[in-house]
């Protein structure tokens, strides 16, 4: 049980953050579909952060590993760069859907096909093939913390909570569930969200208050742009076995297909990403799940295909869509360029 709880924090807290970077941009007036794209363009500069920065010898995580306050700082800083790439390129598409008042699910749609492919030149221009790794050797391994850190032997057992909460787990885990947790404070108990969903719902009324609109439109998608960018690089640290290949498995995708479920609030949306998370879990370690502690596979012995629990999560998320998306309350304003001429 406490490998499932572990893994599927692993698998739900990129659905998490990527799926309030949805929230941010649509409650301000703007429909992020880029969400996959910035992923995966924030993976890729993520791991090639990384890897530049122990090319130059500035940072040796391999001779770090022990040093996990160290380590976890250069992660952060990692996620920080990976932030900044992801607002940067979201900037596009809120350029072109707050000032040219283009289509945005077209302007989404066409981040989406050029990140890919822009990340995959890119990594053919550095390393010659089709994949970038952050280092060489299991370099996942390196940003776990472990339970001899805390002055246990590596065998000595430490009870379900450290089993589950502590021995290999990322510590980035924890202050993305942090950060999730401000940003969700932010967007709710303060001026600047209750100005930035009011730009979503009516944006004429806010505009008539001296709430400058396209500002607050702006800072809704750069806002979705770094969560997306960060959820990009914990996805290639924490799922992807430290490397960018031009793909996230369609963590974007669910991460929208979680804010809709999540009815665009972040408690439910944290909800809906532990549901998504346990089913994307089960389709990526059915084999070895021991579920009961017993040492019997109970979904192995099963004799179910394979494919069957790699199109769980997709499954689960058509039928769940199939059956909320009806008491869904988008944003009024979504998807709605703002002119002023229409107050």
């Amino acid at each position: 049980m406490s490998f499932l709880i572990r893994q599927t924090l692993i698998y739900a807290v990129p659905l998490m953050v990527v799926a309030l970077a949805g929230v941010y941009a649509e409650r301000s007036g703007i429909i992020n579909l880029a969400l996959e794209g910035i992923m995966i363009f924030g993976a890729f500069i993520g791991v090639l952060f990384v890897n530049l920065v122990q090319q130059w010898g500035w940072f040796d995580a391999a001779k770090a590993a022990d040093d996990w306050v160290g380590l976890q700082a250069f992660v952060t800083l990692t996620m920080l760069v990976a932030a900044l790439l992801g607002a940067l390129f979201s900037l596009l598409l809120a350029f072109a859907a707050i000032n040219l008042r283009a289509d945005q699910t077209i302007g989404g749609t066409a981040l989406n096909l050029m990140a890919p492919a822009l990340v995959l030149f890119f990594i053919r221009l550095i390393a010659n093939q089709n994949t970038l790794q952050m280092y060489t050797g299991d370099s996942a391994s390196w940003f776990m913390l472990r339970k001899s850190m805390f002055g246990y032997g590596r065998t000595e057992d430490m009870g379900f909570l450290g089993e589950t909460f502590v021995n290999r787990v990322y510590p980035v885990t924890y202050l993305c569930i942090l950060l999730f947790i401000i940003l969700s404070v932010i967007l709710y108990k303060t001026r600047f969200g209750l100005r930035l969903r009011s730009c979503g719902e009516n944006p004429q009324a806010s505009d008539s208050l001296g709430i400058n609109v396209m500002a607050m439109r702006y800072a809704g998608v750069t806002i979705s742009g770094a969560l997306a960018g960060m959820g990009g690089f914990l996805y290639a640290l924490t799922t992807a076995n430290c490397q960018s290949n031009g793909d996230v498995a369609g963590f974007g995708f669910l991460a929208l297909a979680v804010m809709i479920f999540g009815n665009w609030k972040p408690l439910n949306v944290a909800g809906a990403a532990m549901l998504f998370g346990m089913f994307k879990c089960i389709a990526a370690s059915y084999a070895s799940l021991d579920i009961n502690g017993d040492g019997v596979y109970l979904l192995r012995e099963l004799g179910i295909s394979s494919h069957f629990y790699r199109l769980l999560p997709y499954l689960i998320t058509l039928v769940v869509l199939a059956f909320t998306s009806k008491s869904s309350r988008a944003p009024k304003a979504e998807g709605i360029p703002y002119d002023k001429s229409t107050r």
